[in-house]
């Protein structure tokens, strides 16, 4: 049916064969290198992977331990803050008990209001005596 082309020379099976296996070994090379590399990014990013979880880890210990030593200082101001209160609760009830054993609860009221007139009087004294000043 149809004629193989008489023509051309037939070319040998060792002419076939060896340009095909030539590009069968560059793209086995190829391959293997590509599989390196990709091996390597592997390890590369397993590493940086490590790396990170490290990392991690050791700064959520470190917010514990800072969250942990925020805590106690925060209860203990409470604390001293709570016996402040308690403390000056305590002397203000002295305080009123003293006055009332004294008899100067009501007294308190009194003596502001004269130390208050006194302060009157003694910006009426200065006012005068600077306008005895003035007059000549």
């Amino acid at each position: 049916m149809a004629a193989a082309n008489t023509d051309s020379p037939p070319l040998s099976v060792k002419e076939n064969v060896t340009p095909i296996n030539s590009k069968i070994a560059e793209i086995s090379e190829s391959r293997a290198e590509l599989l390196n590399r990709i091996q390597n990014l592997k390890n590369d990013l397993q590493s940086w992977r490590s790396k990170l979880d490290t990392q991690v880890k050791t700064y959520r210990d470190e917010l514990s331990d800072l969250k942990k030593t925020l805590n106690v200082e925060v209860d203990q101001l409470r604390s001293e803050f709570q016996e402040l209160r308690t403390t000056l609760q305590q002397q203000q009830e002295d305080v009123t008990v003293s006055l009332k054993n004294l008899g100067l609860q009501d007294v308190s009221g009194d003596v502001k209001d004269t130390e208050g007139s006194k302060d009157t009087e003694g910006s009426k004294d200065i006012e005068s005596s600077k306008e005895k000043e003035e007059t000549p």
